[in-house]
């Protein structure tokens, strides 16, 4: 059987300190997101994102996400000397929270991809139920390979 990790020290008990202690950077949040929204799986993907996160950082990021149980890393059945990133249950159960915040900061701010803000303004629901279909499909993929 194995060892579960120890759990991270916190500042605090408090739930808000915990989750902005697991995502409270602008590169976490981008990163599950372009998992979510553009499928993203790869180092390089996520390296050609709009943001331009340097390699340096995005490493980082990779490895406290799949610290925290948000994603998992595994062999690409293709080249077993790259990984590809997956969202765990943990990570895709961020959608409806991520969701909030895209149609939170389009009500205060002008922002892009209006398209999106549309489709999830238009059935937040049905958004989020294809979010995690997709999620679902993925996932059987990554594991039949």
């Amino acid at each position: 059987m194995p060892k579960s990790k120890p759990a991270p020290h916190r500042r605090s008990e408090c739930p808000l300190n915990a989750s902005v202690e697991m995502l409270g950077d602008r590169w976490s949040l981008l990163i599950v997101r372009d998992m979510m929204l553009r499928g993203s799986r790869t180092f390089k993907e996520f390296l050609q994102s709009y943001e331009r996160i340097a390699s340096n950082i995005l490493a980082d990021r990779l490895r406290k996400l799949a610290a925290y149980g948000i994603i998992a890393a595994q062999p690409d059945p293709s080249d077993g000397r790259k990984l590809i990133y997956v969202l765990t249950k943990k990570g895709i159960d961020l959608a409806p929270v991520l969701t909030e915040m895209v149609l939170w900061a389009a009500a205060h701010e002008e922002t892009g991809n209006q398209a999106l803000v549309h489709q999830m303004k238009k059935d937040k629901k049905h958004f989020l139920v294809a979010i995690r279909h997709r999620w679902l499909q993925g996932k059987v993929h990554a594991n039949s390979n």
